[in-house]
């Protein structure tokens, strides 16, 4: 009996063993997976599209600052969602939360947790709140395996697409939308609130943390605890002591009132702008975090160095934006993105077309990751694709963005944010990456075929 019980275990062990030696090895920093990716895209569009060398050089050129805007958004919201999880009172709770744990599976659980109701209302908060909550937990927990907390908190990011701050949900929401004369307009209760929808987020948010906690090592052999020098100072030990301040810009730079006269103005915009129906999203969420930043630490003195130390993390992201955003511009100015949603259109029936755009929506999303871009060039293809077969346009719809959302967990670029703040590599979170892919693939896919066939 004994040797039935452990078997699946020792299998369990060595395949793990042998991914994640294959990982550790093959796989590149993200920066040279985008390189790859640039080379993978002009040669697809050259072969399948017929399109030019100059020409393709071209469109990627052209494409290059398409992320402008959206770069600097997560750059802001990493700077100042870091600093204000390092402020002396927001560490206080979140050591309050993560000194209760002292089962490592349980931290990992609950990394995974928080992560996914952080982006499930939002986008934004969901990309740091995970990895910040993993990287407290591992300042209290002994024996948990760093990695996998950063990978599940991290993961939680795949949910948002179907949650409330969504992109192609709350688009097809939204009057006036550019796909409005073909499908008109869909309420967050045709999409987000829609039963199979509601029932996977509830699904996923009890099954993913129990899963991540499943895949934590079963012996400290296994176990990767967190480099002490990337983890933030103990709750208490943040000081804004500096040199005594003598000159009045000194007495200024140290008094608490231009932080705490800043953070209430933007504090109160922030409170008006909700009152006055505004969205939430990244640059509401940035607002806030900015001004909250600027009240809790008061003293410009402090805000700026923590400001100082903050900045280091977000140089890999900056580069690594502007190569997507050219790869983005040869998908969509070759035709390339509308041939291959194509492909998996050619293969569907009106019951499994919401499955074939969830799995097209997956693939593309690891080429193009900007759901706003992917969406209005698939989403085209695929709403006129449900028209014609007589498909569910919201199951339609949902199935794209549930597939963008899907390969988050896998895709180098979104990842960046996460490996910024935790400082672990890419290589040894990606093993866990990959199971929570197959796994959430699951749950998806069903989902979606569910939906498909009782619509």
């Amino acid at each position: 009996m004994k040797v039935l019980d452990t078997a699946p275990q020792r299998v369990s062990t060595v395949v793990t063993q042998r991914v994640s030696t294959a990982v550790q090895r093959y796989l590149p920093e993200p920066f040279v997976i985008a390189i790859g990716l640039t080379v993978a895209v002009f040669a697809m569009a050259m072969l399948i599209e017929g399109t030019g060398p100059i020409e393709t050089v071209r469109l990627w050129g052209d494409g290059l600052w398409a992320l402008l805007s959206f770069s600097m958004q997560v750059t802001v919201l990493l700077l100042t969602g870091y600093m204000l999880a390092n402020t002396p009172i927001v560490q206080r709770l979140l050591d309050g939360m993560a000194g209760r744990v002292t089962d490592p599976r349980v931290a990992v659980a609950l990394a995974s947790l928080i992560g996914l109701l952080g982006a499930w209302f939002n986008a934004g908060l969901g990309m740091v709140l995970g990895t910040i909550i993993a990287q407290r937990l591992a300042c209290h927990v002994r024996g948990m395996h760093y990695p996998l907390a950063v990978a599940g908190g991290y993961a939680g990011f795949c949910i948002y697409g179907i949650g409330v701050s969504g992109t192609v949900p709350l688009s097809i929401a939204t009057p006036g939308h550019p796909l409005e004369p073909l499908m008109g307009v869909a309420p967050l209760s045709a999409t987000v609130f829609h039963p199979v929808m509601l029932g996977t987020s509830l699904l996923v948010a009890v099954a993913l943390p129990l899963f991540v906690a499943l895949l934590h090592p079963r012996t400290l052999d296994g176990v990767i605890e967190a480099d002490p020098a990337t983890l933030p100072a103990p709750a208490g030990a943040v000081t804004d002591a500096g040199p005594r301040p003598e000159s009045l810009s000194d007495r200024l730079s140290h008094s608490r009132v231009p932080g705490w006269v800043m953070g209430m103005i933007g504090l109160t915009y922030s409170v008006v702008y909700v009152m006055d129906g505004g969205a939430i999203n990244f640059d509401s969420i940035n607002a806030l975090f900015l001004f909250l930043c600027m009240l809790l630490y008061g003293r410009p003195f402090a805000f700026l160095k923590s400001l100082r130390e903050s900045t280091p993390m977000i140089s890999a992201v900056l580069v690594q934006y502007p190569m997507y955003a050219g790869i983005m511009g040869v998908l969509a100015g070759s035709g390339l993105m509308a041939t291959l949603a194509g492909v998996f259109v050619a293969t569907s029936s009106a019951e499994t077309l919401p499955f074939f755009s969830f799995v097209s929506g997956g693939f593309i999303n690891i080429l193009a990751p900007s759901t706003g871009a992917q969406w209005a060039i698939q989403g085209p293809v695929m709403v006129e694709a449900a028209q014609r077969m007589g498909a569910d346009i919201a199951a339609t719809s949902m199935g794209v963005a549930m597939g963008d959302q899907w390969t988050n967990a896998i895709q180098p670029l979104w990842i960046l944010p996460a490996l910024a703040i935790s400082g672990i590599k890419l290589r040894d979170a990606m093993i866990y990456l990959l199971y929570i892919t197959v796994f959430l693939g699951v749950i998806y896919g069903a989902a979606m075929l569910l939906w498909g066939f009782t619509a």
